[in-house]
């Protein structure tokens, strides 16, 4: 999609952005820094997937700023989400989440690009651009990531920690670094208290925890230090 569209009568079209965003004082710096770019305009604003999933619908977004952190769920959820109802908005990933642990997970989700918060207003306003004009944006680094494993297919993946965790496991982790309690996990992501009881024995097997009070204080100790 390029970047702008022409109307009939020759005027430029702004390009429509959905904000998926659960910090309001964030989704709102974001909203006035959108609005100072003559091309761009916010159409929708959601902290959740499903008020995200209804504006998507009903707005007709060209694209959606996606935070990885969101009430109720994750971010990578969504952006799968959007993919398998064949959605047609382009997604870039907004995140205070470092990328070596997510950007990878994002673009494999369908996101077109991942840009860290702690980036200057202009580096975000280019990440829009790149995504708009059909480009991948993701910093050197992981793009160098990327290709390092594409041209060492037969190679085995040197994995450690975190990034053995599939998507739900690392959610999982995060919501018991947060506290949560198995029944409040499975009903915030509304899943069987079995199901999540599963998710735990896994991450613990993944990450060599011999306990439930190690797994704990793994995952307390890696929100404290990420702020998730």
């Amino acid at each position: 999609m390029s970047e702008s569209e022409t109307t009939q009568n020759g005027t430029h079209k702004k390009l429509k952005i959905l904000l998926v965003e659960d910090h309001p004082m964030f989704r709102e710096h974001l909203a006035q820094l959108i609005g100072r770019d003559l091309g761009m305009s916010v159409c929708g604003e959601a902290d959740n997937i499903q008020d995200a999933m209804n504006l998507i619908q009903e707005k007709a977004p060209d694209i959606a700023i996606v935070d990885i952190s969101l009430k109720g769920s994750s971010g990578l959820e969504l952006i799968k989400d959007i993919r398998a109802r064949g959605a047609k908005v382009d997604v870039l990933v907004l995140s205070m989440h470092e990328e070596e642990l997510y950007a990878e997970r994002a673009l494999r989700a369908g996101a077109k690009g991942y840009i860290t918060k702690n980036e200057a207003s202009s580096d975000i306003i280019e990440a829009i651009r790149s995504v708009m004009n059909g480009e991948i944006y993701a910093s050197r680094k992981v793009t160098a990531k990327l290709l390092e494993r594409m041209t060492h297919k037969n190679a085995s993946p040197e994995l450690n920690g975190l990034e053995l965790l599939a998507d739900r496991e690392l959610e999982v982790f995060q919501m018991l670094g947060r506290g949560k309690s198995t029944r409040e996990i499975a009903k915030e992501l509304n899943l069987g208290e079995s199901t999540v009881e599963t998710y735990r024995s896994r991450i613990k097997d993944k990450l060599q925890l011999r306990s439930a009070a190690e797994l704990y204080l793994r995952a307390g100790q890696w929100v404290r230090d990420h702020g998730s």
